[in-house]
């Protein structure tokens, strides 16, 4: 339990100072809450002994007032320290996941872990942030008061100290075990949550495909076991906890009870007289709540113990190397973009690309073409250091990318793709994040220049309207030109592009074909291509196939080959030119 206490507060290393004083104010509150106890005591044994006085009373009265006054000061100061801190700390914690985040390979994110990340946002942090300052003052504050009692009744006497010594050590033994099967129990609770989670998730972002394909049955299903999974692992959280529960409440009462009974022994035999006994009687009941109460915020602590371990999982996750720091030139005799001998795996196993080498000039347009799954997209995702390559090296202007802070790696980079992702925001916001430094008339030039404006304006609010999340009140073209807008905005010099009007319609493809225009203008161009006007104007095209480059060269050259470009031209689609 120490332990568990001690990993805690390794959490909020930077507010230790205020959880010490939170609990010793917790514990001084405590000791006044005693106060009339030892009040009666003092009374009762001035009326054995007859030396009661009407002073005695007056100051026994203004102990009690006094007492009440400083439980309220001490609580409302304690409270003061407390109220805030959980929630500073993971502010800061939340700030700190989403750097590391940011950091991350993005394959981290395409298996499965999206639902994690929103369990432990919405779940872990927010339990911790809730409990941890009351539940670490309190827990202070009881080991203190539990101590302190003991040692009272070593002074008391040697027997009664020896016995609730005993007594708190049989309590303390029982809530060690509650502890390590809260515990077990703990980790499975917490991955139910975010099992819950992934599924919820799942179920409301393909509600469309759902009703579409009527699978509303079938996938209500789904997410009912995933309540029902989460009810269990509650409920045998709970069935594992109240066993011990009960276990310490019996101590307690029947430890209550034989202190009780042995300080009645002592008495009868002389060695307690009889205002000690009557003191002690007063008392008794309260003197193992404090290890009692110690125990009882177990289940919040061993939750806590669970949370921080998918927490702490996450931050575990190596960051891709950011420790680079050269500077990378604005000019270069060097190619634009160079892959020398580029192998990758995403798994770490197989090989998805093997000794990719090929070199792109400044300001000409390189096109990927090939079957499905041949490679293309990872190519281009290599290049914003999305994953590490697996050996060989990727160069921008003569220098390797991994030696290059990635900030400044960006800073080069604008990617256009099919899927677009806008944020929960106002439109001129969206657009903004391409440059947060850029005054009103360039993000409106901006959208000019997108083929957004004139749309934009026709929305409720202009460049204010807040759109859904994701982009979900505009259609696949207008998200398609913001999200150029935004490019347009940014300015980079390379432009990686996955033909953004392979799914739109003729008028959307006009528009988001002129914005592409002006993206790309005087820019050096890496394009996922789909479409056969795209790929002839490109200054040189790779064929990609398995993980290879299969073949190099200029659309008429490899038309002369007869190879795989050309056989998969002879079957492109008449009108929407071939498919990738």
């Amino acid at each position: 339990m120490i332990g568990l206490i001690f990993r805690v507060l390794r959490v909020a290393d930077g507010y230790r100072g205020r959880i010490r004083l939170a609990a010793v104010l917790s514990f001084l509150k405590s000791l006044c809450s005693k106060a009339p106890f030892f009040a009666a005591y003092f009374m009762i044994a001035g009326f054995l002994d007859k030396t009661i006085t009407e002073k005695t009373c007056l100051i026994l009265g203004l102990i009690l007032v006094l007492s009440v006054i400083l439980q309220s000061f001490l609580q409302n100061a304690a409270d003061h320290l407390q109220s805030t801190a959980g929630f500073e700390i993971f502010a800061d914690k939340r700030r700190q996941l989403g750097a590391h985040l940011r950091r991350l390979p993005m394959g981290y994110f395409t298996e499965g872990n999206i639902g994690k990340i929103s369990s432990i946002l919405s779940t872990d942090m927010l339990f911790i942030e809730e409990n941890l300052m009351m539940v670490l003052a309190d827990l202070m504050s009881y080991l203190f008061s539990s101590a302190i009692f003991v040692a009272i009744m070593f002074a008391f006497n040697v027997w009664m100290g020896v016995l609730s010594l005993l007594i708190t050590v049989i309590m303390y033994v029982l809530g060690e075990a509650m502890k390590a099967s809260q515990l077990r129990f703990s980790g499975d609770r917490q991955q139910a949550s975010q099992k819950l989670t992934e599924s919820v998730l799942d179920f409301a972002e393909g509600i469309g495909i759902i009703k579409t394909y009527n699978l509303l049955g079938e996938k209500s299903k789904a997410l009912t076991e995933s309540f029902e999974y989460s009810c269990k692992k509650n409920l045998e959280f709970e069935k594992g906890h109240a066993p011990w529960a009960c276990a310490i409440n019996l101590t307690f009462g029947l430890g209550s009870t034989a202190m009780l009974a042995l300080a009645c022994f002592l008495y009868n035999f002389g060695k307690l007289d009889s205002i000690m006994l009557i003191g002690f009687m007063l008392f008794t009941f309260e003197l193992f709540g404090p290890i009692k109460a110690f125990y009882s915020q177990i289940t919040r602590l061993t939750v806590m113990s669970a949370c921080l371990d998918r927490i702490e999982a996450v931050f575990d996750e190596k960051e891709l190397d950011n420790s680079g720091h050269e500077t990378l030139p604005k000019t270069s005799e060097a190619p634009e973009i160079e892959f020398k001998n580029v192998s990758f795996s995403y798994d770490g196993n197989r090989e998805v690309l093997h000794d990719i080498t090929f070199a792109v000039e400044k300001n000409t347009m390189t096109a990927l073409v090939g079957p499905s799954g041949g490679g293309k997209s990872t190519i281009a995702s290599l290049l914003p250091r999305f994953w590490d390559v697996k050996s060989g090296s990727v160069f921008l202007r003569g220098k390797d990318i991994t030696k290059i802070p990635i900030s400044e790696l960006m800073d080069n980079i604008s990617m256009v793709f099919q899927r677009v992702y806008l944020f929960q925001d106002t439109v001129y916001n969206n657009i903004a994040m391409g440059r947060i430094d850029a005054s009103c008339e360039e993000v409106y030039e901006a959208a000019k220049k997108a083929r957004c404006y004139d749309f934009i304006m026709q929305l409720p609010q202009g460049f204010q309207t807040v759109i859904g999340e994701g982009g979900e009140s505009l259609s696949n073209g207008e998200k398609q030109r913001i999200s150029i807008a935004r490019c347009i905005l940014k300015d980079a010099p390379i432009v990686i592009l996955d033909e953004a009007t392979a799914s739109v319609d003729a008028d959307n493809e006009r528009q988001i074909q002129e914005a592409i225009n002006q993206l790309v203008y005087g820019k050096t161009l890496l394009v996922i291509a789909h479409r056969l006007n795209t790929i002839k104007k490109a200054n040189q095209i790779l064929v990609v196939n398995d993980g290879k480059i299969a073949e190099c060269g200029s659309h008429q050259d490899l038309l002369k080959k007869k190879g795989i470009y050309y056989n998969m031209l002879m079957k492109r689609n008449s009108t929407t030119g071939f498919c990738d």
